[in-house]
């Protein structure tokens, strides 16, 4: 079962400003993108969900051939984050879709496909993965991306922001649960891991009570430090989990 509909993006979207920034190498997951260019040398770049298309921009910059798949898609907003980025107008192509449509018929030329804070929207991993592996071409490269919220974090949400909390499947966020889910499809290659230094944080964050806003400060603070000095990866703390795999040739 989907988690979030259309009204759900289109709202989500409303609330959001600043989306158009010039990219940089310090945007997450940029460094495992270029390390995965340089040994694939893909052609083809497909971001699922990822609307404005962050990893699109990327994609361009590298000289990849970039489209951007999403369930909403505002086009002025991506034209502004080319124009941010200084690539012409039409540089990211773009494809409003929704993946379980019934004429909805996948193209499987990309050399990679990425997908960052999608797959935990839906209740059946295998399925919402099957969707992304549809797109590969043979022997290219899977990122998905994906919030951790069995840690830390996950409790910072679910106590006060229930209802954002309540929009993500927590099912997806095992990490040998998707290594099992991702060999199953016939991926290979597969590696899952925690991802990230300890983050904590809330959306729309300005218009929380101030005692939340206060309390989120004064426990991000001292961990960040102690994660700064020792750079641990674990579920406890990682913001993040990172699956990369493979299609066979």
């Amino acid at each position: 079962m989907q988690l979030t509909d259309r009204r759900f993006w289109e709202n989500y979207w409303k609330t959001k400003s600043g989306l158009a920034f010039r990219l940089t190498g310090r945007y997450p997951f940029v460094k495992l993108l270029n390390e995965i260019f340089e040994k694939k040398r893909p052609k083809h770049l497909l971001e699922i969900g990822g609307f404005p298309g962050y990893y699109c921009v990327w994609g361009v910059q590298k000289g990849l051939q970039a489209t951007l798949l999403d369930f909403v898609i505002v086009p002025e907003i991506v034209r502004q984050l080319e124009a941010a980025n200084d690539l012409p107008e039409g540089s990211v192509q773009t494809r409003e879709a929704d993946l379980y449509a019934p004429d909805h018929e996948p193209d499987p030329r990309y050399g990679l496909v990425v997908s960052n804070g999608l797959i935990e929207h839906f209740e059946d991993t295998g399925s919402i993965l099957q969707k992304h592996v549809d797109f590969l071409a043979p022997g290219g490269t899977l990122l998905v991306t994906l919030p951790n919220f069995r840690g830390l974090n996950g409790w910072f949400q679910k106590s006060f922001d229930r209802q954002n909390f309540d929009k993500h499947f927590l099912g997806s966020m095992d990490p040998e649960h998707l290594r099992r889910t991702a060999s199953a499809l016939g991926l290979v290659a597969v590696d899952v891991r925690y991802s990230g230094r300890f983050m904590l944080w809330l959306e729309d964050e300005a218009h929380r009570p101030a005692p939340v806003r206060w309390l989120r400060k004064t426990i991000w603070l001292p961990l960040k430090v102690v994660f700064t000095l020792v750079p641990l990866e674990t579920r406890a703390f990682s913001p993040y989990i990172v699956l990369t795999a493979t299609r066979p040739a």
